[in-house]
């Protein structure tokens, strides 16, 4: 049984990784290399945000271990400095971003340390196997991105 139980998470855990590396070469261009690599940070952090979400909302079935590692996945991906991926210049071509990101730069910077927190807080949250806290470090999380979102994230490409 431990052997059935070994080869279903493995096979799983390279299906998940096969799934969203499509979707993240996907984006790679190499005209246009910045804004594919924020394109692919941004789905990286979707895929991992969204099925905790969906657990929250009751879309997915609750599971703890599934919800852990999507928050640490998370975490870890919040912690790399995207803001090298927005270089003067790059604000042209392929992209959501609005110029406002590079107009007010302070205030990105400062909303995306929002997200980095917030995110770290949820995968505290994760661990703690509380639903209501969970639910409400997810909603803070995701108030978090929503508050980048309306500034500075067009909802079509802007060229």
């Amino acid at each position: 049984m431990k052997r059935f139980t070994r080869n279903t998470l493995l096979s799983v855990a390279a299906a998940a990784t096969l799934a969203t590396s499509v979707q993240v070469v996907a984006h790679l261009d190499d005209k246009e290399p910045m804004q594919s690599y924020r394109q692919s940070y941004f789905t990286l952090l979707a895929m991992n945000f969204g099925p905790i979400g969906s657990m929250v909302k009751g879309e997915m079935p609750w599971d703890d271990a599934k919800l852990n590692l999507f928050a640490g996945d998370l975490a870890a991906l919040a912690k790399m400095d995207v803001s090298r991926a927005f270089p003067p210049g790059s604000d042209k071509g392929t992209t959501r971003a609005k110029p406002e990101i590079w107009d007010n730069k302070d205030d990105f910077e400062a909303k995306m340390q929002d997200m980095r927190e917030a995110v770290t807080a949820l995968q505290v949250a994760a661990g703690s196997g509380d639903k209501k806290i969970i639910a409400e470090a997810t909603g803070a999380a995701g108030e978090a991105c929503k508050a980048c979102h309306d500034e500075y994230k067009a909802k079509e490409y802007l060229y």
